[in-house]
């Protein structure tokens, strides 16, 4: 499952175990990317706290399913395919089209968003994102007035930027650690928009 120790919630106890049973899905399922967390539990619950707040929180504004596309996209760039696969079901779940889901995600595997079903609104995130993750000190305030000009508030920027940020981190865990999706039920995620203190996966 990973490079180093995990300890499985089956072992888990104490802090560990709490934070396991805010996080688990059904029968006790932990994600995988959490397990990793488990000899540092606090860890765990910084992780939560930003994946639930930047991606699954009701204050955002963005569509969730283009959230989602951010993070599949970014992922496809640094190689994760642990995110690619378990948040490209959260994009087809939240989108409710498959066939648009799957042609955005043929377009993302082959680096061509021109080609993607998306708006051109939509594609500026998405260059947007690229950039910020391969570049990061090649943009400027230029950038920034390219999505506006768009039709991006200054908030929805805050979103975009935030849900970028948290995928490039999410697959350094994840590839820094040699995390595998093997035991995780894919797809699973807080989906409780409306309770940020609702960790619960499903």
């Amino acid at each position: 499952m990973s490079w180093i120790k995990t300890v499985s919630y089956e072992d888990s106890h104490g802090r560990l175990r709490s934070l396991y049973d805010r996080v688990k899905g059904p029968n006790d399922n932990v994600d995988n990317i959490m397990m990793l967390h488990s000899l540092r539990p606090h860890t765990m619950e910084g992780h939560m706290a930003i994946y639930k707040y930047v991606l699954h929180h009701t204050n955002n504004v963005v569509p969730k399913w283009f959230l989602e596309t951010l993070g599949v996209w970014v992922s496809h760039l640094n190689n994760c395919s642990y995110c690619v696969d378990h948040h490209f079901e959260g994009l087809k779940r939240a989108l409710v089209d498959n066939t648009k889901a799957h042609s955005i995600r043929n377009a993302i595997e082959q680096n061509n968003i021109s080609a993607a079903p998306l708006n051109e609104k939509e594609k500026s995130a998405m260059f947007y994102a690229q950039i910020l993750n391969e570049s990061p000190s090649e943009l400027t305030e230029k950038n920034i007035k390219e999505l506006r000009n768009v039709g991006f508030d200054d908030g929805e920027i805050l979103e975009l930027n935030q849900v970028c940020a948290y995928f490039s981190y999410a697959n350094r865990t994840v590839l820094g650690l040699g995390c595998s999706i093997d035991g995780d039920i894919i797809g699973l995620s807080p989906n409780n928009s409306e309770d940020p203190n609702d960790w619960s996966h499903s």
